[in-house]
């Protein structure tokens, strides 16, 4: 069980790091890409099981979180062009949260 939990975070992670470099992303931001790529893991394993595809192989669960994390940084990227679209920001885009995604 424990096992397969911490599998599943490297998984995520791989799959976020190799999605930033997808979706052309901020490659300074290890821990970001992290989050997004557990919970595109996540995303990707429902939407996965949904339709029907994947399995329980290493290399389906790699391909689904992959997919998975790109759609989940795309999301986040429509969010904060959206909300930080007006916002004048002191310090540089780095500095303001959720906009290391623009």
């Amino acid at each position: 069980m424990l096992l397969h939990v911490l599998a599943s975070l490297v998984i995520g992670a791989l799959a976020g790091a190799i999605a930033n470099k997808i979706m052309n992303g901020d490659p300074k931001g290890f821990f970001q890409n992290a989050f997004l790529g557990i919970i595109g893991g996540v995303v990707g394993g429902f939407l996965g099981g949904l339709i029907g595809i994947g399995g329980d192989g290493w290399l389906s669960s790699i391909l689904l979180a992959i997919g998975g994390a790109c759609v989940v940084v795309w999301l986040a990227r429509k969010i904060a062009r959206k909300y930080y679209k007006d916002t004048v920001l002191p310090f540089g885009k780095e500095n303001a949260g959720w906009t290391f995604f623009l």
